[in-house]
């Protein structure tokens, strides 16, 4: 496996190249912090509902969507990011999506305890300290043959930065998220005063991957590798890929009669799920479903969709049939089940 110590990359490469290098299927753990600041939204999130893209505009804050699952969040150059890069039959990592989240994270586990941070993981993808503050969030899915896995350490954040570039309802909400995220997430900062050189930090992270991951080999970006990542800059920073999967929430319920539009969200444990559904004469005619869960493979959340089309929209049918998709499809949604998508469709019998 190769070792990417890239120090900060500038404009969005700092994404571009785990994508990059799972699409040309080159197993590596890459160790890289953005050099301007970014947001960056989960996979199978709705961009124009989770983020205030007016303020990114205006503040020159630029927007990309990731493949991977997870959250929208902010990321500048005081965070290390580590991005592991594995094929999908490596028998280095366990098989299941949950198991591995927990395996990988001993690396920064170990990381911020050798700094003085005891900390934990925490299910589904979350690292707290012992007083139950998220020091780590991580995401994971599959691109290309390969799967993907990528955390942060912290040495600082942005909390005001970050309750802004959030969509929500009112300033009054705005404030509410700044003060929880300023109650429940902490950084090296917080805990130590200072946070240590970030050359420190790396070296001992990447001592913590070597036992885990077994020899590194130092690589650099290559012509070929930077070419790959200008062709997918090429498309995943486009407005069309940023705005992909855009539902629109209504004004309205009734369209007319026997045609509605249900929309809802539910706050399951691996995630928030949001679905906007058109429903006629009781079946379902079109449903979307977007959230910062983890859907794995990530092509079945569209294949999800059209399964569920002409469904009558009742729990007792849609149940069994998403737990048969599960089946069928082998997917895995760490802490989302057939009945956190009932929920999120507001269905109530």
């Amino acid at each position: 496996m190769y070792l990417f110590n890239l120090g900060m990359l500038p404009d969005q490469d700092s994404m571009l190249i785990f994508h990059a290098l799972a699409r040309i299927g080159q197993e590596a753990l890459v160790i890289v912090s953005p050099q301007i600041p970014l947001a960056s939204v989960g996979y199978f999130q709705d961009a124009e509902q989770e983020v205030d893209l007016d303020y990114c505009r205006e503040s020159a804050l630029p927007v990309m969507r990731r493949e991977v699952g997870g959250g929208a969040t902010y990321l500048d150059k005081n965070q290390i990011f580590y991005q592991i890069i594995m094929r999908s039959d490596n028998p280095v990592a366990p098989r299941k999506i949950a198991d591995i989240y927990q395996w990988f994270s001993q690396a920064p586990v170990r990381t911020y305890s050798r700094f003085g941070i005891e900390t934990d993981f925490r299910p589904i993808n979350d690292i707290v300290t012992k007083e139950g503050r998220k020091i780590a969030g991580e995401g994971g899915g599959d691109i290309g043959e390969c799967l993907v896995f990528v955390g942060g350490i912290l040495m600082d954040f942005d909390y005001e930065r970050m309750a802004k570039l959030l969509k929500v309802p009112d300033e009054k909400f705005r404030d509410k998220v700044y003060k929880t995220m300023e109650e429940n997430l902490t950084t090296m900062r917080r805990e130590l005063g200072e946070p240590p050189p970030r050359s420190e930090i790396v070296r001992v992270l990447i001592e913590e991957f070597r036992k885990l991951l077994g020899p590194l080999e130092p690589a650099t970006i290559t012509s070929s590798l930077r070419q790959k990542m200008d062709e997918l800059n090429g498309v995943m920073g486009t407005d069309e890929f940023l705005l992909m999967k855009r539902h629109h929430t209504p004004t309205s319920v009734k369209i007319r009669e026997g045609v509605e539009l249900h929309y809802g969200m539910h706050k399951a444990r691996g995630g928030l799920i949001r679905t906007v559904q058109e429903v006629a004469e009781e079946r379902i005619k079109e449903i979307g479903i977007s959230g910062d869960f983890t859907f794995y493979p990530k092509r079945s959340l569209s294949e999800l969709e059209d399964d569920l089309r002409e469904t009558v929209r009742r729990e007792g049918e849609l149940i069994p049939k998403i737990d048969d998709f599960y089946e069928r499809k082998r997917v895995e949604s760490p802490g989302v089940d057939s009945e956190d998508f009932i929920k999120a469709m507001n269905i109530k019998e």
